[in-house]
């Protein structure tokens, strides 16, 4: 499985993201690739994503940009929060 976390500039906070959702599949005992990207890169980072994880505020730009792909996005409130993003994940993945 492919995740792809999302911020407007693809540095800081996204790499935030990364390393918690990373904790958070620790958690669920799940494994995935998880990699960071900013807003303009994000169509070819999520290409062969299964799931995009990203804030509300961007999460409308995030779904222009991908246009067609089939890749879940998941709205994430604090990044720093691991059981938030542990429970949006195992909303999404079962």
């Amino acid at each position: 499985m492919r995740i792809v976390a999302v911020c407007g500039a693809g540095t800081g906070t996204s790499a935030i993201l990364q390393v918690n959702a990373e904790r958070a599949l620790s958690r669920l005992g799940l494994s995935a690739d998880v990699s960071a990207s900013d807003l303009a890169r994000v169509a070819d980072a999520a290409a062969d994503a299964q799931v995009i994880l990203t804030s509300t505020e961007l999460a409308d730009a995030v779904r222009a940009a991908i246009g067609r792909s089939h890749a879940e996005i998941i709205e994430v409130v604090n990044y720093f929060d691991v059981e938030e993003i542990a429970g949006r994940l195992e909303a999404s993945l079962g």
